[in-house]
């Protein structure tokens, strides 16, 4: 983490922001059909992404403490149900699944050299924003970290499955 504060957390964002913009401008140009079956999964790839990208702000919204009139973002509660209980930053995993998704999409060499290096980027983003959450949140975060992964979705639901399992079994 150290490393990048010397080139500092605005780089980082408008790197990767720079660079999702250009794979999919890029992927416009760049796309020819390829192997069908990578390319419907990138299809599909494409749709979960926005369904990690749009629920955070419904979350948020509704559980998260935003004052009326302020951005969904500026939560004032810590909001781990829902989406928040599969992965800690469902946005970020978002566009980490649309460089993916682009990936599989095109099947080209430069989109896919420029989606590594995004999520690459995006991972390092999360870190911080662990970082800043902590800060925000403390220890109640700490725990919730524990509890959650960070953007490993899979890894989530089999997490989640095995706390509700553990909650039955004390209720029995």
């Amino acid at each position: 983490m150290k490393q990048w504060r010397r080139v500092g957390w605005p780089f980082v964002w408008g790197a990767w922001s720079i660079l999702i913009v250009l794979q999919i401008i890029l992927s416009f140009f760049l796309y020819k059909p390829g192997l069908p079956v990578l390319r419907n999964i990138g299809w599909i790839t494409l749709a979960v992404s926005a369904v990690f990208g749009w629920l955070p702000i419904l979350a948020f919204r509704k559980k998260g403490g935003v004052s009326k009139g302020k951005s969904y973002i500026q939560t004032t509660v810590l909001v781990d149900s829902g989406i928040y209980a599969l992965v800690r930053h469902p946005q970020y995993m978002s566009g980490a699944l649309i460089n993916l998704a682009l990936i599989l999409i095109t099947q080209h060499g430069l989109i896919a050299t420029i989606g590594v290096v995004a999520v690459v980027l995006n991972y390092f983003i999360t870190l911080k924003a662990d970082q800043e959450l902590i800060e925000k949140f403390g220890d109640d975060y700490k725990r919730y970290m524990q509890k959650v992964p960070r953007m490993n979705f899979l890894a989530g639901l089999i997490r989640l499955a095995g706390r509700r399992n553990r909650a039955s079994k004390r209720m029995c």
